[in-house]
C-alpha cells in the first residue's frame, strides 16, 4: 500500500498523543491498546498527506472494550481530519468507565486508492511537523506560492512576524525584532510609532555592553513606574535565550540584567506585567528537556527590584503545556487562551487569579473559537477581551472573537473594519486613552501590526481599529 497518513488519539492533554500502529498482515487496519477507564473525551486526528488517498477515502474509527465488538465513534475524511469524541452515558461504554483491563481505538481505511502526481504538475506536499522538531513559525512550513514580502511604505518597518510590540504612553508604541522574508531576521529591528500623527521612525539606542541579539518569539513589557522596557527570551536558529535586557526610555540606553534565580530559556511564551513584576507562562524550551516537544506549563515571575526569578506557589489546575498562546490581564486575573503543543492546538481558556494565585479552567457558555496558536489578544473593556486570527495547525486564520469574562461567553465578530487577510504571528494591543486627572480612560482603539499568512507572505501594514466600530454596544 502507498504511504498513508499517521493516525493518533489523544486521551489526556497532560500526556503525548498515542500513534496507532497497523495490524499485522492488514495495512488498512490500525489500532492502539489503552488502559481503562475510558476518558470522558478523546481527540482523534491524522498527520501527514492525504494526497495518495482518493477523494472519497474515509477512516472509520471504532472503540472496543476488553476485546468486545467495536462501536463506531466517528470518521476521518479529506475535509475533516480530526474530531473530538465525548463519552456519553449509553450502555455501550458502561463497562469501560472504570475497572481493570484495556480498551482499544481501531481505525479502518475504506476505499483507499493510490493517486500519483502528474510528472508535469508535481504536487506541493505540506511538511509534517516531526516529533523531533520544536514548535516553529507557521511560515517555516513549505510555501505554496512565491515567497513575497509586503512592500513597506517609505519610512515604515519591513514586513515581519514573531516580533514584540508594547505601548510606553498614550502616544507611543515600540516595535522590537522579528523575522521577515525567507525567515531572515529583520535588520531594521527597532521602531517607534507616534500614534497621534500615525508615523513610524527608527529608534537609535545606546548600550552598556550589548543590546539584544536578533530574535523571534520574545516578549517586551513596559514598566511605567521605572520607565523601562523589559525584553525577555526568544529564539534564533534553534538557540534559545534566557536573558533579560532593559531599555531605559529616558536615555534610550540598553543594559543587560545579571539575574538571580532560575531564568528559563523560552520562546513563544506570554509575559504580563502586574504590580511591577513580569509573569511569564508557557513557551518552548530547548530539547531534550522538557519532553515531549519542549513546551512548558510553568509560571515564572521576575522581580525587577531584586533582579530575581522565582516560581510562586500555585493552587488549582494549571493549563497543559503550550506555546503560541495569548494572555490578557483583566481585573487582577490573567486569561490564557489557545496555544500549541505539537501536534495539538488548544481552544481552552484558563484564568489565573493573581489575588490568590489559583489556576482554573473557565467553563464557557456556548461554543468556543476553533483551536489556534500564534494569535493575539487585547482588552477592549474591564470585562472583555478580543482575539483575532492565528494558526490552526494547517492554515492562517482571519476570524475575530470577543470573550465576556462576566457571562463566560464567546461572540463571533463580523465587520468591514476587521482585517480580512489571514495572519498569524502578528501583534495586537489596546491603545490607552488620554489620561485624565485621576485615571486613564478606557481604550478606544486597537493596533495590529505585521504577521504572516503561512503562504510565504509577510505583512508590514499598521491596522488601527476603532473599538466602537467592531463592538456592538
Amino acid at each position: 500500500m502507498e504511504r498513508a497518513p499517521e493516525l493518533y488519539v489523544l486521551c489526556d492533554p497532560q500526556q503525548p498523543p498515542v500513534r496507532l500502529s497497523s495490524c499485522s498482515h492488514d495495512t488498512l487496519n490500525f489500532t492502539a491498546a489503552l488502559t481503562l477507564p475510558i476518558p470522558s473525551q478523546m481527540l482523534v486526528f491524522s498527520l501527514g498527506d492525504w494526497l495518495e488517498l482518493s477523494n472519497d477515502c474515509k477512516v472509520e474509527v471504532q472503540l472496543a472494550v476488553n476485546g468486545r465488538d467495536g462501536v463506531r465513534i466517528g470518521t476521518l475524511t479529506h475535509e475533516s481530519r480530526c474530531f473530538l469524541w465525548e463519552r456519553g452515558s449509553g450502555e455501550d461504554y458502561k463497562n469501560g468507565k472504570s475497572g481493570n483491563g484495556e480498551f482499544s481505538v481501531n481505525m479502518v481505511l475504506h476505499k483507499q486508492v493510490s493517486v500519483k502526481a502528474s510528472p508535469s504538475k508535481p504536487e506541493h506536499k505540506k511538511k509534517r511537523l516531526r516529533e523531533e522538531e520544536e514548535n516553529i513559525c507557521p511560515n517555516k512550513r513549505p510555501m505554496k506560492g512565491q515567497v513575497t514580502q509586503q512592500k513597506a511604505k517609505s519610512g515604515d518597518p519591513t514586513g515581519r512576524w514573531g516580533h514584540a510590540l508594547c505601548t510606553i504612553d498614550s502616544q507611543t508604541v515600540i516595535l522590537i525584532g522579528g523575522q521577515g522574508t525567507r525567515m531572515q531576521f529583520c535588520k531594521d529591528s527597532m521602531w517607534k510609532l507616534n500614534t497621534e500623527n500615525k508615523t513610524w521612525s527608527p529608534v537609535e539606542t545606546l548600550a552598556d555592553g550589548s543590546s539584544p541579539e536578533s530574535r523571534t518569539g520574545h516578549t517586551a513589557a513596559f514598566d511605567p513606574v521605572r520607565n523601562r522596557i523589559y525584553v525577555f527570551g526568544g529564539s534564533k536558529n534553534r538557540k534559545w535565550f534566557s536573558d533579560v535586557h532593559v531599555l531605559d526610555i529616558v536615555t534610550w540606553r540598553w543594559s543587560i540584567v545579571e539575574t538571580r534565580g532560575k531564568a528559563p530559556p523560552l520562546s513563544y511564551h506570554s509575559c504580563s506585567v502586574f504590580r511591577g513584576e513580569l509573569f511569564v507562562f508557557g513557551g518552548v524550551s530547548p530539547r531534550p528537556h522538557p519532553q515531549p516537544d519542549g513546551c512548558s506549563d510553568s509560571l515564572y515571575i521576575f522581580d525587577p527590584q531584586y533582579e530575581i526569578w522565582y516560581q510562586p506557589i500555585l493552587s488549582g489546575n494549571k493549563p497543559a503545556a503550550r506555546s503560541g498562546h495569548s494572555a490578557c490581564l483583566l481585573d487582577r486575573k490573567l486569561y490564557f487562551f489557545g496555544g500549541w503543543d505539537t501536534p495539538v492546538c488548544f481552544n481552552d481558556i484558563h484564568l489565573l487569579d493573581l489575588g490568590i494565585m489559583e489556576f482554573s479552567l473557565v467553563a464557557v457558555n456556548g461554543s468556543s473559537p476553533t483551536p489556534r496558536c500564534w494569535h493575539s489578544a487585547a482588552s477592549v473593556s474591564d470585562s472583555r477581551f478580543l482575539i483575532h486570527g492565528g494558526y490552526d495547525g494547517n492554515q492562517a486564520l482571519n476570524d475575530t472573537y470577543l470573550f465576556n469574562t462576566v457571562t463566560k461567553t464567546w461572540t463571533t465578530l463580523v465587520g468591514n473594519s476587521l482585517p480580512c487577510s489571514p495572519r498569524a504571528g502578528y501583534s495586537m494591543l489596546s491603545l490607552p486613552g488620554v489620561k485624565g486627572d485621576t485615571e486613564e480612560y478606557a481604550p478606544t482603539e486597537l493596533l495590529i501590526f505585521g504577521g504572516g499568512d503561512n503562504e510565504g507572505h509577510f505583512y508590514s501594514d499598521t491596522v488601527r481599529l476603532q473599538i466602537s466600530d467592531i463592538l456592538d454596544y
